[in-house]
């Protein structure tokens, strides 16, 4: 049996994007025309609403309109975590965020990814590479996250980083590639 390709995206598997896929993304632009016009309710409705769409939503987490992602089922958010104004989640594959995460205004979050190759990229198909991050992470405003990293617990990535690559437990990135702080 053949798979979907929904089933492909979510394994990570290039796919084309389909009608299926297209409805799921015409849904979740319903989804946040609701959600991005809630800023002035309290946070208990906005949790509420992150509920309807998110794959999992912690206690107390808290994501500040506007938002944007392209599915939102892809999106788990772990207890206590913040992002704040005008985050960008591309999760056509899982992407994670650990407990007491803190996000600041403007960071992209990319899973989504495509072909390096140009002529496999002209067929149209796409892939994804999951986003980890860990607990307890800062991540400052305007940062960047790039298909396939994984941030471990404790690290903080500055204001408008770039992480191509993993950073470990504890680790301060800065900068474009994003690299270890220099002490």
């Amino acid at each position: 049996m053949s798979k979907t390709e929904k089933q492909k995206m979510l394994a990570g598997e290039l796919y084309h994007p389909d009608a299926e896929l297209g409805a799921d993304q015409a849904a979740t632009k319903a989804w946040l025309v609701r959600y991005n016009a809630a800023l002035a309710l309290p946070v208990s409705q906005r949790h509420a609403l992150l509920r309807e769409r998110l794959a999992h939503v912690g206690k107390d987490a808290v994501i500040r309109p506007p938002f944007f992602c392209d599915y939102g089922y892809n999106i788990r958010l772990g207890d206590n975590v913040f992002l704040n104004f005008n985050c960008v989640i591309l999760d056509v594959v899982e992407v994670t965020i650990g407990d007491r995460t803190q996000i600041g205004p403007a960071v992209q979050i990319y899973a989504a990814d495509h072909p390096r190759d140009a002529e496999t990229r002209r067929s149209g198909v796409e892939f994804g590479r999951p986003v980890r991050i860990g607990s307890d992470v800062w991540i400052g405003g305007g940062a960047i996250l790039l298909p396939g990293v994984t941030v471990g617990d404790g690290a903080v990535i500055g204001a408008g980083s770039v992480v191509a690559r993993d950073v470990g437990a504890g680790q301060t990135v800065t900068g474009n590639p994003a690299r270890p702080r220099q002490r």
